[in-house]
């Protein structure tokens, strides 16, 4: 379900998962990533003192919307810990549990069916940190032009990332872009 949509149409899409890719887990505390520990709704997260620069630098080449379970949350928190110009469109989602518990809704993954009704027939790429085989098999399928960037969530979005979305970015037709 899209909650916020920007109006621009000459960039690709670039949605970004928050957990595993900006707040970092899984990583020794004897030799953490850069960042620091925030408080989120009472919760403690390890922000990236990275991704900011990272999400930045991309939005020369996509436009940038939230695609997390934070939905709106992530606008509350993160423009201002990460340095991001204002609220970033974000994408909404039903239920995560459907009647049959798996969590992975008709399309097979729990993010996929607010990610189609959102982008529609645009090019995109989606950085996460837990992209499935379902997800991988939605992609092939996209008429439109696909990238998945899967993160480890102990280091979450890095210079390697940008590298490959920006090259991936470029490369598209101007039809696409």
């Amino acid at each position: 379900m899209l909650t916020s949509r920007a109006s621009s149409r000459s960039k690709p899409l670039l949605l970004v998962d928050v957990d595993g890719v900006i707040s970092l887990f899984e990583f020794g505390l004897d030799n953490p990533p850069p960042g620091a520990f925030h408080t989120v709704d009472g919760i403690a997260h390890f922000i990236s003192g990275t991704a900011g620069d990272h999400l930045l630098a991309l939005r020369a080449d996509f436009e940038l919307a939230w695609c997390s379970g934070w939905e709106e949350k992530a606008n509350e928190y993160l423009p201002r810990l990460l340095g991001l110009p204002g609220p970033l469109p974000f994408l909404t989602f039903g239920d995560p549990e459907p009647p049959n518990g798996n969590g992975a809704g008709p399309v097979g993954h729990w993010k996929l069916d607010a990610i189609e009704a959102y982008a529609g027939p645009r090019p995109l790429a989606w950085v996460d940190d837990a992209l499935t085989d379902a997800c991988r098999r939605w992609a092939a399928r996209r008429p439109a032009p696909t990238l998945l960037v899967a993160t480890h969530p102990s280091t979450g979005l890095g210079r390697e990332h940008v590298l490959e979305l920006t090259a991936w970015a470029r490369r598209l037709p101007e039809s696409g872009r």
